[in-house]
């Protein structure tokens, strides 16, 4: 693969784009998250901070990654010649490296849930039983780590084949197939009784449970389901061609981000409400919540087989962009290196996470600042290097791109208006640091 290698068509960069983004972070990360931080309030904050933060800085990313044509540390050094602002695409690799250790493991999860619904273990059990299936079968460190490896090595595979064979080629399938699920699992949960509690607890905010923790894990997440602030769309939109839209794009990533993170929200709360589950359970929330709901459905099993399927197809998408991020600085274009790189990598990113892997199991009463090792490299990526990327990326556009060139660029293949550019410019030159500084600093000093 060459470093100018380009996505086959615009559906396919939008689809890639957007399986980085929508991924875990949305289907498992947003309920769990939402669900300790009181549900509405947070939900609204999410948005809010999606669209005046997150759509901002990813249209920011695709500026850099297509002006530049080049992988995400090349790319400051092309804009910002003889500076150390590569450094922004070093922090975006290290924060993809330690988001992938532990991502991955949530990714072994879900082969070995697909594992023991294919071969009838999760059949006929009670709400209750599959908590205790999901325990058990996560501290089983041998399992875990069998299963963690086998999902970074799907990814390596897919990465080491290039863009369009590889990263494209997978996305064109199954992101659409997933949204069809979706639909039809959202709509079985929301029949059942006690569900209008669960859409209440996502639809009807509190404010007054919104603390400076809240803002901040909503701004995190973001960052998170956005795939913003360590660089990876930089190097997506590398792969873009100068006649296509990046407004349409960045719009209709989020878009999809914001629909699926409500899909996802409908499909878990009124299911949590009506089982009497807990919303604020954590990690595990997704893998509790959805046999019991699949298993009240005729052939629910059968749908929770092909669920997961695709599950794993949303984890894998944003594993991808991980892993590529960091795969492309070092190949630099080579495809060779690309392919030894890429197993390089992957194997490495392996060897880091595996204490994450064991944090639910031998190493669970490792902690550090009350964390687990999972939660600590999780709270890092999300709560502190995405959004430092973010910051610097904010920084970065209008003091080294010239507000003349962004224009053009952004122009490109689209009907741009000069003054909903101008509202963005304000946007990443003004809104975004001062916020995504005055939330941290009031979580600091609070």
């Amino acid at each position: 693969m060459s470093q100018q290698e380009q996505w086959s068509s615009k559906i396919g960069f939008i689809l890639a784009a957007a399986g980085s983004a929508t991924g875990l972070g949305a289907i498992w990360k947003f309920p769990y998250i939402a669900g300790q931080n009181g549900g509405g309030a947070f939900f609204i904050t999410f948005i809010a901070f999606t669209i005046l933060l997150g759509l901002p800085l990813l249209l920011a990313e695709f500026s850099i990654g297509r002006t530049a044509q080049n992988n995400a540390v090349d790319s400051y050094r092309t804009i910002a010649k003889g500076t150390k602002w590569h450094y922004v695409g070093i922090l975006g690799m290290v924060t993809s490296f330690i988001l992938l250790s532990f991502y991955s493991v949530v990714g072994g999860w879900i082969v070995i849930y697909l594992l023991k619904t294919i071969t009838g273990g999760m059949s006929g059990l009670s709400s209750a039983q599959y908590g205790e299936v999901f325990g058990q079968t996560i501290s089983n460190p041998l399992l875990s780590i069998s299963v963690q490896f086998l999902f970074i090595l799907i990814t390596i595979l897919v990465v080491s084949r290039g863009v369009q064979k590889g990263i494209e080629k997978a996305s064109r399938i199954m992101m659409p197939a997933l949204f069809v699920l979706f639909l039809i699992l959202v709509a079985r949960s929301l029949t059942l009784e006690g569900a209008g509690e669960g859409i209440a607890f996502l639809l009807q905010p509190d404010f007054s449970k919104v603390t400076s923790q809240t803002v901040l894990e909503a701004m995190g997440q973001s960052f998170f389901t956005l795939s913003v602030g360590v660089s990876v769309m930089v190097t997506y939109s590398s792969y873009l061609p100068k006649n296509q839209s990046l407004p349409k794009a960045a719009s209709s990533i989020v878009g999809i981000n914001i629909l699926i993170v409500l899909l996802a929200g409908l499909a878990i709360f009124p299911a949590v409400f009506s089982f009497g589950l807990e919303p604020g359970s954590g990690p595990v929330l997704l893998f509790n919540v959805l046999p019991t709901v699949f298993s009240q459905m005729p052939l629910g099993m059968g749908f929770f087989t092909a669920f997961l399927l695709l599950f794993l197809f949303a984890a894998l998408t944003s594993a991808f962009s991980m892993l590529e991020i960091i795969v492309s600085v070092l190949s630099k274009g080579n495809e060779r290196l690309r392919q030894k790189y890429a197993w390089i990598i992957g194997l490495s990113i392996f060897i880091v996470g595996t204490p994450s892997a064991l944090s639910f199991g031998v190493l669970g009463d490792v902690t550090l600042w009350d964390k687990t090792i999972f939660d600590l490299a999780d709270y890092a990526v999300s709560n502190i290097l995405m959004p430092m990327g973010a910051l610097l990326i904010s920084i970065f556009v209008p003091l080294k791109m010239k507000k003349s060139e962004l224009y053009e660029e952004l122009k490109r293949g689209s009907t741009l208006k000069r003054a909903i550019f101008n509202v963005w410019y304000s946007l990443i030159r003004y809104v975004a640091p001062i916020l995504i500084i005055a939330v941290m600093i009031d979580v600091i000093t609070g």
